[in-house]
This record gives structure tokens, C-alpha cells and sequence, in this order.
């Protein structure tokens, strides 16, 4: 059913790399979240008044919430799709970030209300009309809410989105709220137990936990978080895969929204090749990063003496006895200046962001490690640090 609704409102459904096609992915999610929870709010809103129970008034408070979410969602995909201008170069992509924001601002502030409501009826419990038209609705909320949570993750996944992730997760977090309604009211019914409180403050609590799992997970790509290891690892194997690439490195990644990401990387080359083709291949990796991926590479040529045995053995072996420290760690850029007395050998390292070391702590390490094995020679080492996950 889900492929056949989106074959039928998603024009071009197939090209998703298409900046237009995800929008309009993103807006016809956005109006299907919207009809669907305003239902579910209007059915499960008139049968919680009618029950006097404060805890399906909540669940029904909380599909309005969750309509209201929509909303935003679908005006952060209309506003993200602006083309960039003067003042915004890389395009607005990060509205989506923004109306994550919202939602997840929106879904904490009914939280906690809901709580609060709840509390009072646990001090002042009222009895609750228990019926087959409240279990219908209930039963049928549960339904179209784990409909929702495979449309939306389906979607999702489909366009790489985090927004519309949030929202599968936030349906599928309805369905145990309704159930817990539900088997309150049934419970209360068949025991005489005013649990109707208690469930609309364990839903309202619920509320509030997803809330703040949603303020973390938007608020992390508005704050430059590190890309995924898998597109690390796929961008680093795509650049080794060329013939006469012997290493990449300095690689940085940043994110001005979905399918909106930008990159840069060193790459390490044979000094002794001919710079025209080694630049002419340079710039072919990222003609191939802009075609088959969608993503704007600019790469820097790091040129490698690959002729002399001995730097070479001394770069491997660095390499590998710097790993002492911690495994993550690698070198590159390695050249040497031979003199008559001493020869300067000169390289960069590379730090991993939550290493315990200081730079300065490193380069003292690094410089021991280096001259303990190599007496005759002075060690300079620059520090970088990690822009990637640490996770490799």
C-alpha cells in the first residue's frame, strides 16, 4: 500500500537524489501524518470526555501534537528546498534541522503538561466509563499508528531522512502509549481500580523521554556532530579504489542539511608521476563523488617519494609504532631532510578527537617513540585532529 500511495502523489518517486523529488516526498508525508492524527485526535478527544478519563484525553492531546509535528515537517521540507542565494551559499537545507527542533520542542512541552494533568487526577481520581465504542477506537488508533510508523520509516529511509526517522519512532511510540491507555481503562473496569491517573502520567512521562531523545538527535547535526562511519568508510574506499591513490587522510565533512554535505581529503600520490595526469585524476574522483553520489568533494594532491627504500621503510614503521599510543592514531606527509650531522624528519599526526593525551602530550610521545628508534635524526611533528568518527 505504501508503494502504491507513493507511485500515485510522488511524481518521479524513483529519483531520490533529486532535491525536488525529496521534497515532495517530505510534503506528502507531512500531509498524510497531518489527516491521519487529526483523526485519530477528534475520535480518541470526543470518547476521553465522554469517559471521563483524563489518560485517552492525553493520548488524544498527543495525536494533536503529533499533527502539529507534521506541520512543521512539512513547512521545514518547503523552506529547505530554497535554492541557495548570495547569503546562503550552501543552500537551506538545515531548516529541516530546525523544524526537528520545533517538533521535538512541541512534543517535550506536551509531555510535560500531560503530566501535570495526570498528577492531579491521581489526587483526585474520577471513575471512567469503560465501552466497546472506547476499546474500538483504541484498537483502532493502534492500527493506524503502526500503519504510520512503517510509512514513515519506509519514507524515511527512502530519502535519508532523520526528520521523517523521528516521526516512525514517535509513531511506534503511540502505539505503547494507547496500549497502556488502553489496558488501564480494561484493568480499572474489571478491578475497580482508578489506574487512569497513574497511566495518563506514565504516558505523559513517556512523552516527555521521547522528547528529549528528539532535542538530542536534532540539536547534534545543528552543532556539526561527525559524519556516519559508513560514509567515511564509503568515501575512503571510493577514493582508494583508483589506481596510482596510495592513501587518503584530512578528510572533513560538513552537513548544510540532508543531500546537502560537502567534503574535502587529502590524497596521497606518487611524487615521480606526472603531475598533469595525477591532477587530471583528482579531478575525475570528484566529477564521480558529484555524479554518483551527490556530494561536492574537493581534494587536495599530497605528493609521496615512493623511490627511496628507506623513507619509505621509515614511514611504515612509524606508522605502525605510533599505534603504541592508541590504534587509531596514523601519520602521513612524511619527508625527510638529510644533513651532514643529523636528518630532519618531518610528518604529520593524526589525533582522535577523545584522546586522552593533549596535543602537546602526544607530540612529546610521538617525537620519543620516533627518536629512541632513529638517534641521528630531529623529529618535527604536527598534530591534527580528527574530524571524522572515531568509530573506524
Amino acid at each position: 500500500m505504501i508503494d502504491w500511495l507513493v507511485r500515485r502523489f510522488v511524481k518521479d518517486a524513483d529519483n531520490t537524489t533529486d532535491a525536488a523529488v525529496r521534497t515532495r516526498y517530505g510534503q506528502f508525508a507531512g500531509i498524510v501524518g497531518i489527516v491521519c492524527n487529526v483523526a485519530l485526535c477528534v475520535a480518541k478527544g470526543a470518547i476521553g470526555v465522554l469517559a471521563g478519563s483524563v489518560s485517552i484525553v492525553a493520548d488524544a492531546v498527543n495525536n494533536l501534537s503529533d499533527a502539529a509535528s507534521n506541520i512543521v515537517s512539512l513547512l521545514g521540507f518547503k523552506l529547505a528546498s530554497r535554492p541557495a542565494d548570495p547569503e546562503h551559499p550552501y543552500g537551506h537545507g538545515r531548516y529541516e534541522y530546525l523544524a526537528g527542533l520545533v517538533v521535538a520542542a512541541l512534543v517535550l512541552a506536551i509531555g510535560i503538561n500531560l503530566v501535570a494533568s495526570s498528577v492531579e487526577k491521581i489526587v483526585h481520581p474520577t471513575p471512567v466509563e469503560f465501552n466497546g465504542t472506547l476499546v474500538l477506537i483504541l484498537v483502532l488508533s493502534i492500527v493506524v499508528k503502526l500503519w504510520m510508523a512503517a510509512f514513515n520509516r519506509t519514507i524515511g529511509r527512502r530519502i535519508d531522512s532523520e526528520t521523517l526517522q523521528a516521526t516512525a519512532v514517535d509513531s511506534r511510540n503511540d502505539v505503547i502509549s494507547t496500549a497502556a491507555v488502553l489496558a488501564s481503562a480494561a484493568i480499572s473496569h474489571a478491578f475497580g481500580i482508578q489506574l487512569d491517573g497513574i497511566a495518563g502520567t506514565a504516558v505523559g512521562l513517556f512523552i516527555v523521554w521521547s522528547g528529549i531523545g528528539l532535542v538530542r538527535d536534532t540539536v547534534n547535526p545543528l552543532l556539526g556532530q561527525a559524519p556516519s562511519p559508513e560514509l567515511v568508510e564509503h568515501i575512503r574506499a571510493k577514493i582508494m579504489s583508483y589506481p596510482g591513490v596510495l592513501g587518503t587522510h584530512d578528510l572533513m565533512v560538513h552537513d548544510y542539511g540532508p543531500g546537502r554535505q560537502f567534503a574535502s581529503a587529502h590524497v596521497e600520490m606518487a611524487a615521480e608521476a606526472d603531475p598533469m595526469e595525477s591532477h587530471d585524476l583528482i579531478d575525475n574522483i570528484e566529477q564521480d563523488f558529484k555524479n554518483d553520489d551527490g556530494l561536492i568533494v574537493t581534494l587536495h594532491y599530497d605528493p609521496i617519494v615512493t623511490d627511496d627504500p628507506a623513507v619509505t621503510d621509515m614511514r611504515n614503521w612509524i606508522n605502525q609504532a605510533v599505534k603504541i599510543i592508541d590504534p587509531r592514531i596514523t601519520i602521513h606527509d612524511l619527508r625527510c631532510v638529510p644533513g651532514p650531522t643529523h636528518t630532519n624528519v618531518i610528518f604529520d599526526c593524526v589525533r582522535p578527537a577523545d584522546l586522552a593525551l593533549s596535543e602537546e602530550q602526544l607530540r612529546r610521545r610521538v617525537k620519543q617513540i620516533v627518536s629512541d628508534h632513529y638517534p641521528r635524526t630531529v623529529v618535527k611533528v604536527t598534530v591534527d585532529e580528527s574530524y571524522v568518527s572515531s568509530e573506524q
